[in-house]
């Protein structure tokens, strides 16, 4: 096995991680497969449901489920709505100013505690704001699907988002890199 020891590098290249698209990089027709998904637990559906104080039965009652048409609990589906958002944000709105609006929000199909959700969104318009010059914005169609493929929720959502030359800077709030250790090198 190879040894490793420290180096006595002060600095180092900086490599900038993703930061997320300006408004300008959007495309109308661009579809965006979005790479997170999420299995839901029971955990999920119990706390979100609860904390939004939703008293329906259906949602955290597994005796009550039992004796609906599913037989199961279903989860909650403004929990699938904050989720599959969500799931969109590394695509879409990482730089947003703010949402506003969801429309045509629909659930076609029920979420089971345990099924796996994806998303995906489709750009279907673009335009500057009148209103705010350094904003421009987007409106989409997202779908969230399970591990069958089958869609379990849609809408179209619209977000005014930073425009090229204008994103907030967040470099000046950085520290040092020297407060980082040495890096290893084999010998």
């Amino acid at each position: 096995m190879a040894e490793h020891t420290l180096t006595p590098e002060s600095t180092g290249r900086v490599v900038a991680g993703w930061t997320g698209r300006l408004w300008e990089d959007f495309a109308v027709g661009d579809i965006y497969y979005h790479p997170l998904g999420k299995t839901v637990t029971e955990g999920d559906n119990q706390m979100f449901t609860l904390m939004t104080q939703n008293v329906a039965k259906t949602h955290i009652d597994s005796n009550f489920a039992l004796r609906t048409e599913y037989k199961l609990p279903l989860v909650n589906s403004t929990f699938i709505l904050a989720l599959v958002t969500g799931q969109s944000t590394i695509d879409l709105s990482m730089n947003v100013f703010a949402n506003l609006g969801w429309d045509e929000v629909r659930m076609p199909s029920p979420v089971f505690e345990g099924d796996t959700i994806y998303s995906r969104s489709k750009v279907l318009a673009t335009r500057a704001s009148k209103s705010r010059p350094p904003l421009g914005l987007v409106t989409v169609a997202t779908e969230g699907y399970n591990q069958n493929s089958v869609i379990v929720m849609s809408y179209q959502r619209t977000f005014m988002v930073y425009r090229e030359g204008h994103l907030p800077d967040l470099e000046d709030t950085r520290p040092n890199e020297a407060s980082l250790p040495a890096t290893l090198e084999k010998n």
